[in-house]
């Protein structure tokens, strides 16, 4: 990955552990639950909601479906 994907924490972490193929895995899916819970990532609850889901799909063990 040649950038950081965000200017946060969760954008560093991803950008020193992850390589291009999980995150072209994790951008399907995060198309897959934005269409799915018809979700506008320019709100803020909406945005927290997928930077769980990312933690958790790339980093941790899977919790289930997110609730909105």
């Amino acid at each position: 990955m040649p950038f950081r994907p965000f200017p946060n924490d969760i954008g560093l972490k991803v950008f020193e552990r992850i390589c291009n193929v999980c995150w072209q895995e994790w951008l399907n899916t995060q198309k897959q639950i934005i269409n799915h819970y018809s979700l506008d990532p320019r709100e803020p609850k909406s945005r927290e909601m997928l930077y769980t889901q990312m933690d958790t799909f790339l980093f941790g063990e899977p919790k289930g479906l997110p609730t909105v």
